[in-house]
């Protein structure tokens, strides 16, 4: 049988959940990763992408964007810039900050790539989760 295990998603306003889990995925830095209950502890940078994690036998996923991910004996703390469930999520507000990315990203003047790129990434995760194209 599976075990399960303590996680906790803080971001800098609130904490967004605490719960026990079986499972989780989360998008690293240098590629996605998985924890199960007794994993070896670690602590790894988050990416900008989903976090899937298992309650009462059903997934849940939320929207991150950085951070770091810590795994102890105690449980797993996401300690995230930011984290919304897709009910959180305001749509129009994310499809509208993807078009201003695009835009910024299509132009041809001097433009900070990497910055419009981020901000793409983070409307793109949100618009994933958030359950809209």
């Amino acid at each position: 049988m599976a075990g399960t295990f303590t996680l906790r998603i803080v971001t800098p306003e609130r904490t967004v959940y605490t719960g026990e889990t079986e499972s989780l995925r989360a998008p690293g830095s240098e590629g996605s990763f998985g924890v199960l209950a007794r994993h070896a502890p670690m602590v790894a940078a988050l990416g900008v992408g989903p976090v899937e994690f298992s309650e009462d036998g059903s997934r849940r996923q939320m929207a991150t964007s950085g951070g770091f991910v810590e795994v102890s004996a105690e449980g797993t703390t996401i300690l995230a810039e930011t984290a919304e469930f897709g009910d959180e999520i305001d749509v129009e507000r994310a499809q509208a900050a993807r078009d201003r990315a695009t835009k910024r990203l299509n132009q041809q003047s001097e433009i900070d790539r990497a910055r419009a790129q981020a901000s793409l990434a983070r409307a793109i995760n949100r618009l994933s989760v958030g359950g809209a194209s």
